[in-house]
């Protein structure tokens, strides 16, 4: 079977919800603490996307120096606006096969991992990277039993789509139950504190959900009907019945509910 392409990223989709998106990032970095090198850590921001929370971390710590890696290079010409030379920069680089050739104080990534079968796995290389006392975090979406990724893995299975979708892939397997994160990190020597948040956020607009997965889950498909617009066309206009349905705009917007998954595990 001929695996799928590589989903292509509109920067501009995804900042539409900057807020939303920014937020869980925001939550992460709060339970963030002290760093090795403190008062200028090394730091190495996974799926840093379009570089608005990579420069969160310049803030946070304005003498560290910090590298955000990203395998689109679309995504990594909006970042570039965020480059504080020398001490923040951007690459490209696929976190899946990213290997660190330094050591590190802190790394993060924000809403990268689900798209990494296994992610797990390479926590290992990741923490032996770390200084000691050290920090990995992260936090990924925990919503893939929601309507809007069911509707949609339904719709991709359907008659009509499979024969162009059927390879689009389903990330529900890639992101583990909080408790096995905090099992896997604890066994690798950390101290770690893994919780869960669901946002029920509030979208404004019309079709505001499916405005929003234009930007995160529809990329795939996006990408793989990105030569025929008839049918990716016909694709958003099935799917945005079936969202309109499950989603029904309320007096006050859209209220999506959106579960996050946290993880920040220490090294000793």
């Amino acid at each position: 079977m001929t695996p799928p392409p590589e989903p292509t990223w509109d920067p501009r989709q995804y900042l539409r919800h900057a807020d939303h998106r920014t937020r869980p990032f925001q939550d992460l970095l709060a339970r963030i603490g002290d760093l090795p090198g403190h008062p200028a850590p090394r730091i190495a921001d996974l799926g840093c996307g379009a570089g608005n929370v990579t420069a969160l971390l310049a803030d946070r710590w304005p003498q560290a120096r910090i590298t955000g890696y990203d395998s689109s290079p679309q995504m990594l010409a909006e970042a570039a606006a965020h480059a504080r030379p020398p001490l923040l920069d951007f690459v490209e680089a696929d976190a899946a096969t990213w290997t660190p050739t330094e050591t590190y104080g802190l790394i993060v990534s924000t809403s990268a991992l689900q798209w990494i079968p296994g992610h797990a796995g390479l926590f290992p290389r990741w923490i032996d990277a770390l200084a000691p006392g050290g920090t990995f975090a992260f936090q990924v979406p925990g919503n893939f039993t929601a309507p809007s990724h069911t509707l949609l893995a339904r719709l991709r299975a359907s008659d009509r789509w499979r024969p162009r979708l059927h390879s689009t892939g389903d990330r529900t397997a890639a992101v583990l139950d909080p408790a096995d994160y905090l099992t896997r990190l604890r066994d690798l020597g950390c101290t770690a504190d893994v919780w869960e948040t669901t946002y029920l956020q509030t979208l404004h607009g019309e079709d505001a959900v499916l405005d929003w997965v234009k930007g995160t889950a529809l990329r795939p498909v996006l990408t793989a009907l990105a030569d025929d617009p008839e049918a990716r066309d016909a694709f958003l206009t099935d799917y945005r019945d079936l969202l309109r349905e499950a989603y029904p705009p309320g007096p006050y917007g859209t209220v999506f509910p959106f579960r996050r998954i946290f993880a920040v595990a220490r090294k000793p």
